[in-house]
């Protein structure tokens, strides 16, 4: 697992390099593995998505000050996919605080094309993305975190349970919900996960 996570990071994209690949990927009318209709119509989405909360999403001064006065210096090497609604909504955010923080090292992989990796850290046997893996400056684990926050991980099992699926009138419902929680609860949960009081 060492090794597989060092590679890992080695290969990995920085933010801006994720953000070059996801404009490539909106311009020219696809996407990254599977080139359904549906990933190539929620990549051009998130590609928007994205470049708006580069611009105005907002962390309170005292949550990036806790970050910013990390004993320790991490890595934080997430792995998502361009088409995955939930990544657009969190990877700004991660990437914000990552910009804050001198101890923070963010590292972007795709999903499907680290399979090996992605079998290491599923959720309930699935490969549910964004998941944020936390290694500290000798890449040992310390903690993962993902694929939502827990106020989304509610709305989506509330809604499954109802429903059965998650569909496309969910899907608008959780958009709604991330434009409305601006990142708090992302920001929040990752707090917690590390222990980090503010």
């Amino acid at each position: 697992m060492k090794e597989l996570i060092k590679k890992s990071v080695e290969n990995a994209m920085d933010y801006p390099q994720y953000n070059l690949l996801l404009k490539q990927l909106a311009t020219t009318g696809s996407t990254t593995g599977e080139q359904t209709e549906e990933k190539i119509h929620y990549t051009k989405l998130n590609f928007k998505r994205s470049k708006r909360l580069d611009k105005h999403a907002m962390i309170p001064s005292e949550k990036l000050r806790a970050f910013k006065n990390m004993a320790e210096k991490q890595t934080w090497l997430v792995i998502c996919e361009p088409w995955c609604g939930d990544v657009a909504q969190t990877l700004p955010y991660l990437n914000k605080i990552a910009e804050k923080s001198d101890n923070i090292h963010l590292k972007i992989l795709l999903r499907d094309e680290n399979p090996e990796l992605m079998d290491c850290f599923l959720t309930h046997g699935s490969r549910s993305i964004p998941i944020v893996i936390m290694l500290d400056a000798n890449l040992n684990l310390l903690q993962t975190w993902g694929p939502r926050s827990k106020a989304a991980t509610k709305l989506v099992n509330d809604y499954k349970a109802q429903h059965g699926k998650i569909d496309d009138a969910f899907k608008e419902t959780l958009q709604v919900w991330y434009n409305n929680d601006k990142g708090v609860s992302v920001v929040e949960d990752i707090l917690e996960t590390m222990e980090i009081s503010v």
